[in-house]
């Protein structure tokens, strides 16, 4: 088994003078530094439209791209925008941080001008990309399309009730008046498509292959829910009756409530797992690897009362484990995923991962608070992937700085840690000298940032998602560096 390594980072914490990283001229330069750097593997946080808090994991659409990374050079190349409207605007003043807020304003006043003048032209591909994905693009569209007509409501909150049940002549009436604004929608997924996959297939031509991040559970407020609630546990008026959640424990006393529908896997059984099949063989259009998140969910998985404040009141239910995958096995072949099987694993859930065959995930930060824990590389197997860190973990820097003193002297004593060197670097060290077949560092570790470049706090709303790369981070000798300890540890096949 060949051993490689890679780097995540999110499309979003890529540099431009837009406000968010997008599919343009930094994104290609970012392939060229791993190629360059000896890397085989580019890890990327879901590419979701995103909802309210920002959150990759919560989105409007299971299969909708979010329109934030259309890159606007590329419109501009294509003739569908101008210089002037986009050049000399200001998208936030800080470079290393999304403003949200002023890039969801500012970024959809300009694709709206590309859209007027891309509409004004008759595109075949266009209306190809539209029929060849209106098994979901045409729910998505409408709903963005109703949802902005509402003031971005949630459609639990829409005045007409019809609409909120799909009423067949309701949905004609709103598909006619509102047919201007689900083009625009339809517009935005065909640009985004458009550039993703050639930024997909530049990399793939260096080399450099995509792992794409796959939530378990989709939002409320999605296409998904409004079009197919039967596909969740809801009650006879589609409320939902349980959601998403973890029970407590010691880093958070009441739990986590996420609030996420959650499927009837009895009835999915019944209908073969279609809309989960349909699913992963979309993502592996878009991604070269998959990685599941929140995989033990398949396993057993824990609901909580529809309307509690806390997660406290939950229970845990069985999921439907193994025959769910032999399923997509049967239809799609062999795929490529990464069971993200991180927090309480029990035996049972450690042999439901054991018998897919996915290598499952090893977290260096986690490996120094217990007396032999299993996320310390000399207990690591080879079918795993292994992390310095994750998108909700702090920096290897400020993960240093805010553990115990013992903890601390069991790190640097165990990853014979050099202060000279970086704390950084002597995790990443540590897992490109496993037997992990791939290890994988942040950008950020990389770069040796503390806690101010953290990407997310799980359970709080609010200045998360918000990191981005400096211009001029990615320098030759950074990448000589990277690829030396690379080729040291043999990971450069």
């Amino acid at each position: 088994m060949k051993r490689e390594s890679g780097i995540l980072m999110h499309i979003s914490s890529l540099p431009n003078e837009f406000g968010i990283g997008s599919f343009g001229r930094e994104a290609y330069e970012f392939v060229d530094f791993l190629e360059l750097a000896g890397q085989k593997y580019w890890q990327i946080l879901p590419l979701g439209h995103t909802s309210y808090g920002d959150s990759p994991y919560q989105c409007f659409s299971a299969f909708a791209g979010n329109p934030h990374f259309i890159n606007l050079d590329t419109l501009s190349k294509k003739g569908y925008l101008k210089e002037e409207d986009y050049k000399d605007i200001n998208f936030g003043e800080d470079k290393e941080k999304v403003d949200y807020a002023l890039i969801f304003k500012k970024r959809n006043e300009i694709l709206e001008i590309a859209y007027n003048n891309f509409y004004k032209e008759k595109n075949e591909d266009f209306e190809i990309f539209k029929k060849e994905n209106s098994f979901w693009l045409d729910d998505y569209s409408l709903y963005m399309a109703i949802k902005e007509s509402f003031d971005l409501k949630s459609f639990r909150e829409w005045e007409d009730e019809k609409l909120v049940n799909r009423d067949e002549e309701t949905l004609k009436e709103y598909r006619e008046k509102l047919k201007e604004r689900i083009e625009y929608y339809n517009f935005l997924q065909y640009e985004f498509f458009y550039e993703w996959s050639n930024l997909k297939e530049y990399a793939n031509s260096k080399g450099i292959k995509i792992i794409g991040d796959l939530p378990i559970y989709v939002a409320d407020d999605s296409a998904d829910m409004w079009s197919n609630p039967k596909n969740f546990k809801v009650d006879s008026d589609n409320n939902l009756k349980v959601v998403a959640g973890c029970p407590p424990d010691a880093f958070a006393k009441t739990g986590q409530l996420w609030g996420n529908p959650i499927y009837d896997w009895d009835k999915m059984e019944k209908d073969g797992f279609d809309w989960w099949i349909l699913r992963v063989k979309e993502s592996l259009k878009i991604y070269d690897i998959i990685r599941i998140d929140h995989f033990r969910g398949f396993e057993s998985y824990y609901e909580i009362p529809y309307g509690n404040k806390t997660a406290e009141n939950g229970k845990w239910v069985k999921g439907p484990g193994i025959k769910l995958f032999n399923k997509i096995k049967e239809s799609l072949g062999d795929v490529n995923v990464i069971a993200e099987d991180l927090g309480f694993m029990t035996k049972e859930v450690i042999d439901f991962r054991d018998e897919t065959g996915f290598p499952g995930m090893k977290v260096l930060e986690f490996g120094f608070g217990g007396e032999d824990s299993t996320d310390l590389p000399h207990n690591y197997i080879e079918n795993s992937i292994a992390y310095t860190g994750t998108h909700d973990n702090d920096t290897a820097l400020g993960w240093f700085l805010s553990i115990s003193e013992e903890e601390r002297e069991k790190a640097i004593k165990y990853l014979k840690l050099d202060l000279n060197e970086g704390v950084s670097y002597g995790l990443i060290r540590g897992i490109w000298g496993s037997v992990s077949r791939l290890s994988i560092a942040t950008m950020q570790d990389l770069l040796k940032l503390g806690t101010e470049a953290r990407m997310n706090i799980p359970s709080t709303l609010g200045g998360n998602w918000q990191w981005r790369m400096k211009e001029g981070s990615l320098t030759k000798e950074l990448a000589k560096n990277l690829y030396d300890m690379t080729k040291l540890y043999g990971r450069t096949n």
